[in-house]
C-alpha cells in the first residue's frame, strides 16, 4: 500500500496470529487465542473511524472471530471474510463476505483455492478504498511513491498518460514537485508552480480532480 498508493504505514495494517514471525515460522495455537486477537487490536488503539477485516478460510478461527467481535465492541466497522457459507466469522461481523470455492485439490489445504480467492477480495477492498480516498485519477495510480527505478519509470508514464506532455516537460514537472506524480500532473495541467500545486492538493484533501477544478484546470 505505501509504494502503490503513498499511504502512511499506519493507515493499512496487517495482523496475523502469532505476529510477523508467523509469516515464516509455524506458530501453533496462536490462531486459537481470542485474548491474543484482542491484545493485538488494543495495541493499535482502535476508534470508530477504523475498519477491521477478519480473514479465515473456514470462518471459524477463534483469533479472527475474536478480533471482529472486539473491534465491533469498540465501534469500528467490521467485515468477516471466509470461504464457507453461514460462517461464525460472518455472523460476528457487520458485513460478511463468503466466497465459497468448494473442496480444495488437496484436502484441507486452504492456501490453494481459498487463499487465492481471499487475496482477490482483499485486492478489491483495498483498491476501491484507495479510489474513494482520491488516490487515483481515472485509472491511473497518481499517488504512487517512486522508491525505485521501476516506480520512477512508472511515475513518468503516468504523468505522460494524464497530461500528454513531452519527456522534457515531465522531467521538469517532477523535479519541481520532488517526484510527486499527482503534483506534477497538476503543475502541467493547471500551469501552476510546485508549491502552488502542493497547496491546492492539500486544500482539496489530496483529490487531484478537485485541485484541478480549484485551479481552473478542469
Amino acid at each position: 500500500m505505501p509504494p502503490t498508493f503513498n499511504t502512511d504505514p499506519t493507515q493499512v495494517v496487517g495482523l496475523i496470529a502469532g505476529g510477523p514471525d508467523a509469516l515464516v515460522t509455524s506458530i501453533e495455537g496462536a490462531e486459537d487465542s481470542r485474548d491474543l486477537a484482542q491484545a493485538d487490536l488494543d495495541a493499535l488503539t482502535l476508534t470508530p473511524d477504523d475498519t477491521v477485516v477478519g480473514i479465515s478460510a473456514s470462518g471459524r478461527t477463534p483469533y479472527a472471530i475474536a478480533a471482529v467481535e472486539h473491534a465491533r465492541s469498540n465501534g469500528a466497522l467490521t467485515i468477516g471474510l471466509s470461504c464457507n457459507e453461514h460462517s461464525a466469522l460472518a455472523a460476528a461481523a457487520d458485513h460478511g463476505i463468503e466466497v465459497v470455492v468448494g473442496p480444495e485439490l488437496l484436502t484441507g489445504s486452504t492456501r490453494l483455492k481459498a487463499g487465492t480467492a481471499q487475496k482477490l477480495v482483499l485486492n478489491m477492498l483495498s483498491t476501491i478504498t484507495m479510489i474513494r480516498l482520491g488516490k487515483t485519477y481515472g485509472n491511473l495510480m497518481v499517488d504512487v511513491r517512486a522508491s525505485n527505478e521501476k516506480l520512477r519509470a512508472r511515475s513518468r508514464r503516468i504523468v505522460a498518460l494524464a497530461t500528454g506532455a513531452d519527456d522534457a516537460e515531465i522531467e521538469r514537472a517532477l523535479a519541481a514537485t520532488d517526484g510527486e506524480v499527482k503534483n506534477a500532473i497538476l503543475v502541467l495541467l493547471a500551469g501552476v508552480d510546485g508549491p502552488t500545486a502542493a497547496r491546492l492538493l492539500e486544500e482539496s484533501g489530496g483529490r487531484l480532480r478537485a485541485a484541478l477544478a480549484a485551479a481552473g484546470g478542469g
